[in-house]
């Protein structure tokens, strides 16, 4: 991590991964788990704090992500939904952060390269910019400190933020993040097998064809 930039990340990591049949963070991908690996694409990321949300296998993942030294925090909540994941998230947030940027752990491809185009528009005075590709928007996203209020009272269920950014357009600008991640997730025991397949030999980070 490189800093001071008064960025935080938020890594959710709290789901059962029913769909998945459960320990979906803790499947390897190629020799390491997906949660790790979605930690390694965080390295080198403008933030000054990593922040992990763990829930449902709290216990499993809580070794591999103190290993890399970032902040881990339980959803005691968990099971109502991604909401209560990023409001845990938000309140375990340094003091000082003026922004968070909100990312999911089953999505390992999305990296340093998209936090950073989102921190560039965060500087540029953006209060919520969210990466898209292929114009289409998803994650990660940050959320300047000015409406982390708004979204403490407004998150419900298991949408995450996905409600109140159609509610608050005007809040919002789109980061095209093309070329420096990939939002391809995880949430089937197929998925993992063709992400695999697709991205074999593929340094999660860079691009470069170097990763086991």
């Amino acid at each position: 991590m490189q800093g001071p930039s008064g960025v935080s990340a938020i890594l959710l990591a709290a789901g059962a991964g029913s769909r998945f049949g459960g320990g979906k963070l803790l499947a390897k991908l190629g020799n390491k788990p997906l949660i790790e690996h979605a930690l390694d694409a965080l390295s080198g990321a403008l933030v000054d704090e990593v922040v992990v949300v763990v829930g449902a296998d709290a216990e499993g993942l809580r070794e591999t992500c103190e290993s890399h030294g970032v902040v881990v925090v339980e959803n005691q909540d968990w099971a109502q939904g991604q909401s209560t994941s990023v409001r845990t998230g938000l309140r375990a947030c340094d003091p000082d952060s003026r922004a968070a940027t909100v990312l999911l752990a089953d999505q390992p491809l999305v990296g340093a390269g998209a936090v950073e185009r989102l921190v560039a528009a965060f500087e540029e005075g953006a209060r919520v910019a969210v990466a898209t590709y292929g114009g289409k928007p998803r994650n990660p996203v940050l959320f300047s400190r000015e409406v982390w209020p708004l979204l403490m009272t407004e998150l419900e269920g298991d949408e995450g933020a996905r409600p109140f950014l159609r509610r608050h357009p005007e809040l919002v600008v789109r980061v095209p993040c093309d070329g420096v991640g990939d939002p391809a997730d995880v949430d089937t025991a197929e998925d993992l097998r063709r992400l695999e397949g697709l991205h074999a030999g593929t340094n999660y980070k860079t691009g470069r064809k170097e990763i086991t």
